[in-house]
């Protein structure tokens, strides 16, 4: 056999191993993207079959990805101490018990029980594993870059999806079903997933900071949770958000006070001294902060002000997710070709300009054509962001320190999604008798975050997420 066919034979397989490996963390990131938005055309439905309103849904939406988020960065730590593998499967267990227990619920509280509390932990036990063993397997900045595209390509299809899948699933079955179906692909992962192996032993002597991951959980709640009283009960909502303020003060008080004495916080300071970090990591936030947010705002402008079906406002979104799959799953060749910086920032001006686009016209006879090329022009710029901004942030940080960067990377995301959800939505839920009105104010705070995002994204230096860029955090300035 000459050398030229062998290397292409080792080259075949190489490829078709790293598809096993990516398979099932990319259908875990699916799953639970699709968890957080394919409810959003549902919202009738549910209310009507639940004895609810629009607030009630959105509060179980924003819970869900509230406690995916307040649980993050403890469950990414607890993977040092647990294993990779085990807290990936464990995570999916949990999930799809909620997602059978949402799927008989007869009321909200079990609904919220099912959906919001118990896939919620699961994804938090699930999603840091995802990016771990990503980072740990491909080494490398143009494998990563891959693996991670599909990664986030596929939580980007299942967040934009969502929406088409939830409709047709709620109009041809019931919406009952549909978390029937998130229990079936849970199902799968864990039959891919036996296989997998962790590159790093589980170290259960490990010290885990349990009054850190209570400051820290209990602080981010509030302030989500303030948030969602604004318009409501405004004395509510700045009591609320300044306890959630000071908590979170007082966890990183308490972190510093743990290094100081040499013990292991929950978090380590350190990674808030990178500063290529914590730009990319503002960009993660507002990417899915607007991201969830238009979902949900155009599902229920959609659904309540036009009386549009759970199937009709999916198809809708079927251009966001065209616009998602061509951008994300052509990620590998961008950032070969491209710096990280250009792709994001050109990622967050294509998503501005799809958000001003859904607003001019959506009161007209040609709002469908707004929303589609909205819509499409929206889902290309959030595919083309998401997986440079992640890579960004992982590549800033040597291979001890994955299971911190990716609890910390994780939670900035959820957290944005759920601050989506709770502002946009607040907006338009609190004054859902303004119709239009209320919806172009939505649409209007969206395009000030993605005009963040934009400023943001400019400020990463020009090779950020390049080998060379990663520095020792403890050496790098605050």
């Amino acid at each position: 056999m000459s050398s030229s066919a062998a290397e292409g034979r080792a080259t075949g397989e190489a490829l078709r191993s790293a598809r096993r490996l990516i398979a099932p963390l990319a259908l875990a990131q699916f799953i639970c993207s699709f968890a957080g938005s394919n409810m959003n055309v549902m919202i009738a439905d549910i209310s009507d079959d639940l004895n609810t309103d629009v607030k009630g849904v959105q509060t179980v939406i924003t819970l869900f990805l509230l406690t995916m988020a307040i649980l993050m960065i403890p469950c990414s730590k607890l993977t040092d101490r647990w294993g990779r593998k085990r807290c990936l499967i464990g995570g999916l267990a949990l999930f799809g018990i909620g997602a059978l227990l949402s799927a008989i619920a007869p009321g909200l509280g079990v609904l919220i029980v099912g959906n919001s509390i118990l896939e919620g932990v699961g994804t938090a036990f699930l999603i840091p594993p995802v990016y771990i063993l990503a980072t740990l397997w491909f080494t490398d900045t143009t494998s990563r870059a891959w693996a991670f595209g599909a990664i986030s390509g596929m939580g980007g299809f299942g967040a934009a999806a969502g929406p088409l899948i939830g409709g047709v699933i709620a109009t041809w079955i019931d919406w009952r079903a549909a978390f029937v179906f998130q229990a079936l692909i849970v199902a799968i992962i864990i039959l891919l997933s036996r296989n997998l192996s962790d590159p790093l032993p589980a170290d259960p002597n490990r010290p885990f900071d349990l009054v850190g991951a209570i400051l820290s959980a209990v602080g981010m709640f509030f302030v989500v949770l303030g948030i969602l009283q604004a318009g409501v009960n405004n004395a509510l909502f700045v009591a609320f958000v300044a306890i959630g303020i000071a908590l979170l003060l007082g966890f990183y008080a308490y972190i510093r006070r743990l290094e100081r004495l040499g013990q292991e916080p929950l978090l380590s300071t350190g990674l808030f001294r990178n500063r290529v970090c914590n730009v990319a990591l503002v960009t993660q936030n507002l990417q899915w902060l607007i991201m969830m947010g238009t979902s949900f705002v155009v599902s229920v402008y959609l659904q309540e002000v036009h009386g549009y079906s759970p199937i009709r406002t999916g198809l809708i979104f079927t251009s966001a997710t065209a616009g998602i799959l061509i951008s994300s799953f052509a990620a590998r060749g961008l950032v070969a070709r491209y710096p990280q910086r250009a792709l994001i920032a050109a990622g967050f001006l294509a998503a501005l300009v799809g958000l001003v686009l859904m607003i001019p016209f959506v009161d007209t006879s040609q709002r469908a054509v707004a929303f589609l090329l909205g819509l499409f022009l929206f889902g290309l710029g959030v595919g083309a962001m998401l997986t440079p901004s992640v890579n960004v942030v992982q590549s800033s940080f040597p291979e001890e320190m994955q299971g911190e960067i990716s609890g910390l990377s994780r939670s900035v995301s959820n957290l944005g999604s759920s601050f989506g959800t709770a502002i946009a939505g607040t907006i338009l839920v609190s004054a859902v008798s303004l119709g239009t009105r209320s919806y172009v104010v939505a649409m209007i705070v969206l395009v000030g975050f993605a005009l963040l995002g934009l400023v943001a994204a400019l400020r990463l230096p020009r090779d950020a997420g390049q080998p060379e860029t990663r520095t020792d955090v403890a050496a790098r300035p605050a």
